[in-house]
């Protein structure tokens, strides 16, 4: 646990079928670790219904709705009217994981391109931020969210780039558009080291921490399932890099979380 600060894991999948044999111990786990808050993100319309049910039953759970670019073929307006139903209960605080994915192209480019537009305009519409997932499609998504911060509809905070991993370019022009940048147990794998002087260069207002659980979990933990609980791990890590104490990193990414998810009073 990092000291009395409490942590925000600011994406978690934990409707996923790797949770079903324990999915409440793993969410009261997270809570006696210090993790009081978990954004639990859609990736289509069955995940996102979910994710809306275990936070109306878990205190400190809240729900992100979306379409995951690799479940975005044949998506049509009956899949965009069903989900601007489900961005609008109580619990929703978000529209995500939405984006482009350009590595493993799961799905046609055009249908990622117009689920992704399309989701952009509901976000807008609701005055909801947004969760997005890049991959090797760094150019076309900053050109689709310049044009969406440029209308002037957006929610001030506008969202949060997932799971960041780019370069320091990449970086300024998210913040540029008032996003905020999410990290993960990744940054401290072997390899990443890379990653730590873009960290250090950030303006500690502006990030956030994620487990993307059950993925990307800690290095002391390759191999096993992740859960929220380890967040903690994340947060050391990233003191180590920046300087900064565990219980800062902690206090300075739950508010962040906080200012861009606005979420409900626990229980609320």
């Amino acid at each position: 646990m990092v000291a009395r600060f409490p942590l925000a894991d600011s994406h978690a999948h934990l409707y996923m079928p790797h949770f079903d044999e324990d999915r409440d111990e793993v969410i009261a786990r997270a809570l006696d670790s210090g993790v009081s808050t978990i954004v639990n993100v859609g990736i289509d319309l069955d995940s996102s219904m979910r994710a809306i049910e275990l936070a109306e039953k878990h205190t400190g759970l809240v729900a992100a709705v979306g379409i995951h670019p690799h479940e975005s073929a044949g998506v049509g307006k009956a899949d965009m009217a069903r989900l601007a139903e489900l961005a609008r209960q109580a619990k929703v605080v978000a529209v995500g994981e939405i984006g482009l994915d350009f590595y493993r192209n799961r799905s046609p480019r055009e249908g990622q391109l117009s689920a992704f537009a399309w989701q952009l305009e509901l976000a807008a519409e609701l005055k909801l931020p947004v969760i997005i997932h890049c991959r090797q499609a760094d150019s076309e998504v900053l050109r689709l969210l310049r044009g969406w911060a440029d209308t002037g509809n957006t929610p001030r905070g506008r969202g949060v780039a997932h799971c960041f991993s780019g370069d320091s370019d990449t970086a300024g022009q998210y913040l540029d558009m008032g996003f905020f940048l999410s990290f993960g147990a990744y940054i401290g794998y072997p390899g990443r080291d890379h990653l730590h002087e873009l960290v250090r260069s950030l303006p500690r207002e502006r990030l956030l921490l994620e487990t993307d659980s059950p993925f990307l979990p800690p290095q002391s933990k390759r191999g096993q399932r992740n859960e929220p609980a380890y967040l903690g791990e994340t947060a050391r890590v990233l003191a180590d890099i920046t300087g900064a104490s565990p219980e800062e990193i902690a206090r300075q990414t739950s508010e962040n979380a906080c200012r861009l998810f606005n979420p409900p009073d626990p229980g609320g």
